[in-house]
């Protein structure tokens, strides 16, 4: 054969793949997205989520403790070790438990229980009980504990406390500022000390720690906070790349690792830094025809298993948050919509497992919706 015929074919060789490669483009621009209905948070949501908060903060029992004993003394009921934050089977629970009442109470001051829900509130964040939760932190065998997930809970409480306008807000806000000063110590003694950000997909992931405490204290303009958070976010993330998105979520995530991290990002750095960090971290993100598949439960009875509703509501938070303010990610608050719907129907009435901790996530997902 010779070399002109050689060339011949490998010409129409080449022009065969440009063709088959063509057809694949004009495939995937056709592709068509199903839209799903954006949920909203109205009145009769927040009376059919008020229920869930005010049905554990004051069940003592079934209760995770989480500490550590030093001895018997350290043997005392939860309502004595937390006079506050004592129900809803474990310590973070019970704070966001108070969260999400008071979140619905400013959101919708007509709750049908309100009068219930500010009695509660009332009785429990008195100067005496957070004085209890205080001592309980000095502890010499519970200097880590709830580090940081409760932590962040703690201040996204306040946070809300301090944007809600009522008198009563103001008492509750001024009670709880010993345990409050004493959590924001805790980050800014702890984070210099964390050589490497824990990346799991459940309670100790520190982008999610790192967000709300930044939410915080962009709120209250607390710079030392602020200061330290941008820091150490930066080192621990600047330079990450490909986050493996596939592999979530993991059997009982409920935090997504790859976007709380980019959540976070899209908080402390400039837009023009995120946009370029995005592209090395998660550049699917930017194809409009990118989607991610919910989180699928199979037995809600299941402690565990049911945490995988949280990471669709947590992945919807996310997903708002890195497209609030940026046109070209718009397309994802249809993902962020989906995982909502999917999940959303099941939290009333579902077990204890669930239902003391899945409505303080459904209530932050659906604030998230812009």
């Amino acid at each position: 054969m010779t070399k002109y015929h050689l060339s011949i074919i490998l010409l129409l060789t080449i022009l065969s793949c440009n063709t088959v490669e063509e057809k694949k483009d004009t495939s995937l621009a056709t592709t068509s997205i199903e839209i799903a209905d954006t949920p909203t948070l109205n009145l009769e949501q927040a009376n059919t989520l008020a229920e869930l908060p005010l049905a554990c903060v004051s069940v003592e029992y079934p209760n995770k403790l989480g500490q550590t004993l030093g001895g018997s003394e350290d043997l005392k009921s939860p309502n004595e070790l937390h006079p506050t934050f004592y129900g809803c089977f474990d310590w973070h629970s019970a704070v966001h438990g108070h969260w999400s009442m008071v979140s619905l109470l400013r959101q919708f001051p007509d709750l049908e229980k309100k009068d219930e829900i500010k009695s509660w509130l009332q009785t429990s964040i008195t100067n005496e009980n957070v004085g209890q939760e205080v001592a309980y932190f000095h502890g010499i065998h519970n200097k880590s504990y709830e580090r940081t997930y409760g932590w962040a809970w703690l201040l996204k409480l306040v946070e809300e406390l301090h944007i809600w306008e009522d008198p009563l807000a103001r008492e509750l806000e001024s009670n709880l500022e010993p345990l409050t000063d004493l959590i924001v110590s805790r980050y800014i003694e702890f984070l210099p000390k964390l050589n490497y950000p824990i990346r799991v997909g459940e309670h100790p992931n520190t982008a999610f720690g790192l967000s709300f405490a930044y939410d915080y204290a962009i709120s209250l303009k607390h710079d030392e906070l602020k200061t330290v958070i941008e820091s150490r976010a930066r080192d621990f993330y600047s330079d990450d790349k490909n986050c493996p998105l596939t592999w979530e979520p993991s059997g009982f995530d409920f935090l997504s690792p790859c976007l709380e991290e980019a959540a976070l990002m899209k908080r402390v750095l400039t837009q023009d830094e995120f946009k370029a960090w995005i592209n090395d971290f998660l550049p699917q993100l930017m194809d409009k025809s990118f989607n991610i598949d919910t989180g699928k439960v199979s037995d809600r009875n299941d402690g565990k298993l049911v945490h995988l509703d949280g990471v669709n509501f947590s992945r919807a938070w996310s997903l708002n948050y890195i497209a609030k303010g940026l046109p070209e990610f718009q397309h994802l608050k249809n993902i962020a919509n989906a995982h909502i719907n999917y999940s959303l129907p099941s939290i009333v009435g579902d077990s204890y497992e669930g239902g003391h901790w899945l409505g303080s996530f459904a209530i932050y997902a659906l604030n998230s919706i812009e």
